[in-house]
């Protein structure tokens, strides 16, 4: 499947089954690609993770049920997957600004939230600075976390941050050249979350008890260069891989679900010319 038709069948499985439990699981089952990979298309896109797609799509249906009929609020509750009226109160008041008998009686104020029909104009992808290359499987060592898909961007710098400011760091860290990688890897099944590694490539040696080794297969890589501050350019260069450069690619598609930041030892994160990659493994499309 092409990567829109991927995103588009992501949608078409969210409302379908947009009052399942275990909607965001049929994703997984239903789409033949990492969950990592269509967590981040899926933001790149739309501008929401698919949990938060489905949330806005059940609040809103929610408040148009409280408008039609004089259902119990707790029966509307239930229905759209909260465990309590105070819960679900608290989700309807955050988002359309109104608590939902407030809504009933005045009939304002509803937060609309239709269904999403995904039309991208491809273009520009051509013109983002990339290279393909095949390396073999490499071995990498540092700190790993897990992380969830909806706040990631704003929590793993705050996980670097923590890493680097330790009040004495292992010898590992200088040896192994800890830093100059971030590893995002799938976990095998859950579509919520992620964990990530700050990390460098393995030399051999002792590995201290609090970090962990992680071996990377033999792969082909789309490597996109990135300039500028970190981590503002790296998530523009990713956003645009989504939007610009995934969608009707005739030559590559993902492979593995997993994905690389490397960091130049030259220069500051902060300077304006500071150069990172991003590299996603990728395979051939098939003819």
């Amino acid at each position: 499947m092409d990567w829109l038709g991927c995103i588009r069948k992501a949608l078409e499985v969210m409302e379908n089954n947009l009052l399942e439990e275990d909607v965001l699981s049929r994703l997984e089952d239903e789409i033949f690609v990492s969950p990592l990979y269509l967590q981040k298309g899926f933001k790149a896109i739309t501008g929401y993770s698919p949990s938060e797609y489905v949330r806005n799509r059940r609040l809103y249906s929610a408040a148009l049920d409280i408008l039609n009929g004089n259902e119990k609020v707790i029966d509307i509750a239930y229905r759209y997957g909260y465990e309590t009226p105070e819960s679900f109160t608290k989700a309807f008041t955050r988002f359309h600004g109104v608590t939902p008998i407030c809504l009933r009686k005045e009939r304002t104020g509803v937060n609309v939230f239709l269904p999403m029909n995904i039309q991208v104009s491809i273009c520009g992808g051509e013109k983002m600075d990339y290279s393909i290359e095949k390396l073999n499987g490499f071995k990498v060592i540092g700190w790993n976390r897990k992380f969830s898909y909806e706040n990631s961007y704003e929590m793993i710098p705050k996980f670097w941050t923590e890493v680097f400011s330790q009040s004495s760091m292992p010898k590992v860290v200088s040896e192994n050249n800890i830093g100059s990688l971030g590893l995002c890897i799938d976990n095998d099944n859950t579509t919520q979350d992620f964990e990530y590694m700050v990390c460098g490539p393995y030399k051999g040696g002792e590995v201290p008890e609090s970090m962990r080794v992680f071996e990377i297969p033999s792969l082909t890589w789309a490597k996109f260069k990135c300039r500028g501050p970190i981590p503002g350019a790296l998530q523009s260069v990713n956003t645009e891989i989504f939007k610009k450069w995934l969608p009707g690619n005739p030559d590559w598609e993902l492979s593995e679900g997993i994905n690389i930041e490397y960091y130049s030892e030259s220069g500051s994160p902060d300077d304006a010319d500071y150069e990172s990659e991003i590299w996603i493994p990728v395979k051939p499309v098939k003819r």
